[in-house]
């Protein structure tokens, strides 16, 4: 089965086992280990990963969940070259990351969520944003939510 990974062509073999997570085939795999490896139950969403453009836990999706010709983001496929992606430049601009570990989740995460909610409100950020961070930057996080909001509006 062909796959795409950040706009690669990628086969995933018959012989690989089927249950095996998203999160280890594009670490072990396809050698992209942006994304990381938190709970394993889903809940904390360090390792959330875009599949046709919609985030999943990885951790917890199995590589049978596939189909052919799915495409695959993880956090080193959003920028464009050199260009950030406008959450990207968000985080930067209010140094969001404190140890850093769960923020590309806490990042593909907040793409979805844009995707959904074009100019949210803390109350929605706050209701549809359950990515957990150890480090307690929630604040910085909206922040940089909002902020990514305007910059993907036009409004620099």
């Amino acid at each position: 089965m062909q796959i795409t990974v950040n706009g690669r062509s990628i086969s995933i073999n018959e012989g690989l086992d089927g249950e095996m997570p998203l999160l280890w085939f594009v670490r072990d795999f396809v050698q992209l280990t942006g994304t990381k490896f938190g709970c394993g139950i889903g809940q904390c969403g360090a390792c959330t990963l875009h599949v046709n453009g919609d985030a999943v836990r990885s951790c917890s999706y199995p590589v049978s969940a596939l189909s052919e010709g799915d495409a695959v983001t993880t956090i080193e496929g959003i920028a464009d070259g050199e260009k950030l992606h406008p959450v990207q430049q968000a985080w930067k601009e209010f140094d969001v990351p404190q140890c850093g570990y769960c923020q590309a989740g806490q990042m593909m995460a907040a793409i979805d969520l844009l995707k959904q909610y074009p100019n949210p409100t803390d109350e929605i950020i706050d209701q549809n944003h359950d990515n957990l961070c150890r480090c307690g930057t929630y604040d910085r996080i909206r922040k940089a939510i909002h902020r990514a909001a305007d910059l993907m509006a036009g409004k620099g």
